[in-house]
């Protein structure tokens, strides 16, 4: 197995029963597999970044999750609070009720919020929800979050009606073009998975079996 593949992995443990003992073996395997980061829960952030004090894999949390319904204020101060708590990268959810209702000034300034927020301290990916949007309606998302200065745009919580899809990758990278990150989440499974998104222009995956993937392995699990 190419080692060069775990650098695109973020290392998910999203469940709303995890414990702190699963966290600590998610930050242990991240050490040992080199993964880009662990993506946890704000709660858990702390106890991430201390468990990964010395290494080079950095801590992702997410932000308005999994809905992305909270007002632009407290996504932004969800983003302050999980950077001073060792957080350096930043999975936020857009409002993807405004999205479909066309008020685009609205999803922009939400975005610029935690842009804001994390300026200088922390990357951003903004997750568009691909399951629950038209191909229009993707492009538009897409489009917005470059305008608002997201360093990613990502496809899905993983909680939704669907994960990631090759198409959409290859939709979301011709919309953003070849600087802006591009993510895919969400029924990643295997390497053979991996390997497909990464084709179709994926800079980084999110997968709760990023053990599984770098052993080569498809996994029954999902976030």
């Amino acid at each position: 197995m190419n080692t060069k593949f775990a650098t695109y992995i973020d290392h998910t443990l999203l469940k709303a029963d995890a414990k702190k003992d699963e966290i600590m073996v998610l930050c242990q395997e991240a050490r040992q597999y080199s993964f880009a980061s662990v993506c946890v829960n704000p709660a858990w952030v702390k106890t991430a970044a201390t468990a990964l004090e010395g290494s080079p894999v950095k801590v992702c949390t997410v932000i308005g999750f999994p809905l992305g319904a909270s007002t632009s204020a407290v996504k932004a101060f969800e983003t302050t609070d999980a950077i001073e708590n060792g957080a350096g990268e930043i999975d936020m959810v857009i409002n993807v009720g405004a999205l479909r209702g066309g008020d685009d000034e609205l999803v922009k300034q939400d975005i610029e919020a935690v842009v804001q927020a994390a300026k200088g301290k922390a990357i951003v990916k903004v997750i568009i929800e691909t399951a629950l949007l038209t191909e229009q309606e993707k492009r538009k998302a897409c489009e917005l979050s470059i305008l608002a200065g997201a360093d990613f745009v990502k496809t899905s919580t993983g909680f939704s009606t669907g994960g990631a899809t090759e198409e959409d990758i290859k939709l979301m990278r011709a919309v953003v073009g070849p600087e802006t990150g591009v993510k895919a989440s969400g029924g990643v499974r295997s390497f053979e998975d991996m390997k497909k998104m990464i084709d179709a222009g994926a800079t980084r995956i999110g997968a709760s079996s990023g053990v599984q993937i770098m052993q080569g392995l498809a996994s029954e699990t999902d976030y």
